[in-house]
């Protein structure tokens, strides 16, 4: 599973067989689009990433701040995956906290009688052709 003898894996690779993200394809755009940072810095995708290197990972709301243990080309077992990450804890609280307020927020409420009446369709369009106000 280790690449055994490299100077370094690609990032995305990496991500990949680290099994952050689901295809290496999703990877890839996760790098491109600035998602990804090694030692703080924004990379390319064909940056090499070695042990004790630290990563920050943006997944939608969720933000991961790794320290790359190991290294790997090709995708494995879970637990095999596992150790070649180590999260630091804060990172992990962090997200922690962010999931149980998105869990305990209230749900978006609108406050509309549903479809409008034909009266107010025509307000509507009229206000949306700038003939006046509804």
């Amino acid at each position: 599973m280790t690449a055994e003898g490299h100077d370094g894996v690609r990032v995305d690779k990496w991500l990949w067989a680290a099994r952050l993200y689901k295809t290496r394809a999703l990877a890839v755009t996760a790098v491109e689009g600035g998602k990804v940072q090694v030692n703080g810095q924004r990379v390319k995708r064909a940056k090499l990433v070695h042990p004790g290197d630290q990563l920050r990972i943006r997944q939608g709301a969720y933000e991961y701040d790794l320290t790359v243990l190991g290294l790997a080309e090709r995708r494995g077992p879970a637990a095999e995956a596992a150790t070649l990450y180590h999260e630091t804890d804060a990172s992990r609280r962090r997200r922690e906290e962010l999931q149980f307020q998105l869990k305990h927020a209230a749900p978006p409420t609108f406050r509309t009688k549903g479809r409008p009446t034909k009266r107010e369709r025509r307000e509507i369009d009229q206000w949306k052709r700038g003939e006046g106000e509804p």
